[in-house]
């Protein structure tokens, strides 16, 4: 792996991961931009605006932009978050040159014309739909709108209908013009590349964007409590939630990840084998720990039926007060060899690689090589796990939950299991 970043004068920072024998390129452009950032009264517009960008510029329809990667063979996809949004294809090397003109064409001069704003606005209004209609989907709503009220970042990356339906024109391109900037984007290509002639051709096309300045960022706040939706569905959807650490915790931030893969990551894991394997419990059960860049929230996400509620939630409760009394050896070096393992077998990944950069340079400034994340989780015991279970468990739980309830505990008697 051979990473080297340029910083233009406009503050932009390009980035390389050449993969020499690779038989492609991905090209990327990562914005530091997403949900947290967004208007008060413009929920949805990140995610709105990263729609728009496929929808025509000065010189290419929506048609144009899609076929300009696509006759070549390659494909092009992007995604927004709560904290970041991108935008990348994935090409031949011969190719590069018309991905990165092609990513420039969209991020740099799209017209937002009102037309295909109307129509896309009706895009989204339906892929809100679809997720409402998504039991698991909602209930992750839920659980971030209940953990962090009233802040920009705990609402849904998608919007309301009603506030998509409303967004005009000059909120996108003021969005736009405000945070698609050269201090606030890091432009990478991974895969069979080289760094200079990357750069020549970033140069050529977002030389003279704007350097404008990284968005301010309000302090997440992470709360706890209770949300129920009832509904008449086959199946119970639960979330059990915890304010958990940012990606800038270090030691703290690897062992709840560790801690993750030992409670509920894998087949393997305690939760599974205890609540799904042993008792049958649920269909599904895992858990996660989502990080933000000054805060995370550790989950526990069950699907089971409704009858089995009033069995599951003792089993589950009683699991995070035994893995804050033990950890054992074997479980942290089993969730460490998983880690390794998905370290590595992602380095074989062009597309992967160009994630990690991405994110990691918009994240902490630079690229941090696997093996130093290797180096600082092999340097992880299992007494660290067990501080951060005792830690993370013995605050109010985030609950919320979507389906026939009427077998659920009450929040005050789940908190107090908890405590115990």
């Amino acid at each position: 792996m051979v990473i080297k970043i340029t910083e233009l004068d406009n503050g932009l920072r390009v980035a390389t991961d050449t993969m020499s024998d690779a038989e492609s390129v991905v090209v990327g452009a990562w914005v530091g931009v997403g949900t947290r950032h967004e208007p008060w009264k413009a929920n949805g517009v990140a995610h709105l605006v990263e729609h728009m960008m496929f929808k025509g510029t000065k010189t290419r329809s929506s048609y144009a932009l899609s076929a300009a990667i696509e006759n070549k063979g390659g494909g092009m996809n992007a995604h927004t978050s709560r904290e970041e949004t991108a935008y990348y294809a994935r090409v031949l090397p011969e190719e590069t040159e018309t991905a990165i003109d092609v990513i420039a064409d969209m991020l740099r001069h799209s017209v937002f014309a009102p037309k295909e704003l109307d129509r896309e606005r009706q895009v989204v209004i339906q892929e809100i739909g679809r997720d409402l209609d998504s039991p698991e989907d909602y209930t992750f709503d839920l659980m971030h709108k209940l953990a962090m009220p009233d802040q920009k970042i705990g609402r849904s990356i998608l919007g309301s209908a009603d506030t998509i339906a409303k967004l005009s024109r000059s909120v996108i391109t003021d969005y736009v013009a405000r945070y698609y900037v050269g201090a606030n984007m890091v432009l990478v290509a991974s895969g069979n590349i080289t760094h200079d002639a990357f750069v020549s051709m970033v140069k050529k096309r977002f030389g003279t964007l704007p350097r404008g300045k990284k968005p301010v960022e309000e302090k997440t706040r992470i709360s706890f409590g209770v949300k129920l939706s009832p509904k008449e569905i086959e199946q119970v959807h639960l979330i059990l939630g915890f304010a958990g650490p940012g990606y800038h915790a270090r030691t703290s931030y690897y062992a709840t990840q560790l801690l993750s893969l030992i409670l509920g990551g894998s087949a393997s894991s305690r939760l599974f084998q205890k609540v799904r394997e042993k008792r049958g419990l649920v269909y599904t059960i895992s858990s996660a720990h989502s990080s933000f860049s000054d805060a995370g929230i550790f989950q526990i996400y069950a699907g089971t039926d409704p009858k089995r509620l009033r069995e599951l939630i003792p089993v589950v409760c009683e699991e995070l007060g035994d893995i804050r009394q033990k950890v054992t050896r074997g479980e942290l070096v089993r969730a460490q060899a998983q880690i390794r393992a998905d370290l590595l077998m992602g380095k074989e990944s062009v597309m992967r690689r160009a994630e990690v950069m991405g994110h990691q340079i918009l994240a902490h400034g630079k690229p941090i090589p696997a093996e130093k994340i290797l180096q600082r989780l092999l340097s992880i015991s299992t007494d660290d796990i067990q501080n951060e279970a005792q830690k993370l468990f013995a605050r109010k739980p985030i609950l919320t939950a979507l389906g026939p309830l009427d077998e659920l505990e009450d929040y005050k008697k789940i908190s107090a299991r908890l405590a115990d």
